[in-house]
């Protein structure tokens, strides 16, 4: 399994943190979680995904991932 920690950019309430929880559990390959506004802990098998894959995922909830 492999964590990652994200920055995400965008996010300014609880409903912003649960569209990104909701884009990030959907792909494939997360274990866990860890959603706060303008962060994010993930774990994943990359077996199964990619980091890319999930930088995607909060794309498309409508986020930025800060580098």
């Amino acid at each position: 399994m492999t964590e990652i920690s994200l920055k995400i950019d965008g996010m300014t309430c609880q409903h912003c943190v649960a569209s990104v929880k909701k884009a990030v559990d959907g792909v494939e390959g997360v274990s866990s979680s860890d959603i706060t506004i303008g962060a994010a802990q993930v774990v994943f098998d990359e077996e199964k995904t990619s980091m890319d894959s999930i930088v995607d995922a909060v794309k498309s909830a409508g986020y930025s991932v800060m580098n």
